[in-house]
């Protein structure tokens, strides 16, 4: 309902303001307002700049670590390649070594046989009727190898 003065029961409550008052108190709000609106969009600017640092940071760290397991997996290829390439050749030092040792025990057992009952063994020496002219050395794996290459 309206009141004598001409305002309703409810506005009667509020101080009587002139409209010059109301008008400047929009003004101010307004201006917070906008203040306050500038001051988030250039939080989020900061923070969207920040998110796109963090991005990059992280693909550079992605591409580094990239160059990094390219560069190990070439290094671990070509180290298993040359553990097999040492595997191989060790293949083939076990071979002759066994080549090697069974032509020094048939050398011996030659030896063994020539001298008959004649040949002592002492300390690991052929001694025979031959020890004279020879020195008494056992045939040892590389006098063997020299003996078959020559």
């Amino acid at each position: 309902m309206a009141s004598p003065s001409g305002t309703s029961s409810g506005s009667s409550l509020l101080l009587p303001t002139s409209g010059s008052e109301e008008d400047l108190h929009a003004l101010m709000m307004d201006q917070k307002k906008r203040k306050r609106m500038i001051s988030n969009r250039e939080s989020a600017r900061r923070s969207r700049m920040r998110k796109q640092k963090h991005l990059d940071d992280l693909t550079a760290q992605v591409n580094q670590l990239r160059k990094e397991n390219s560069q190990i997996l070439s290094s671990l290829t070509l180290t298993t390649q040359q553990c097999f390439a040492v595997e191989a050749d060790n293949s083939v030092l076990r071979t002759q070594t066994m080549e090697l040792t069974n032509r020094l025990q048939s050398l011996n057992e030659i030896l063994l046989f020539l001298n008959g009952s004649n040949t002592i063994v002492r300390n690991g020496f052929l001694i025979g009727p031959w020890s004279s002219t020879c020195t008494n050395q056992p045939i040892m794996a590389s006098a063997a190898d020299n003996l078959l290459q020559h």
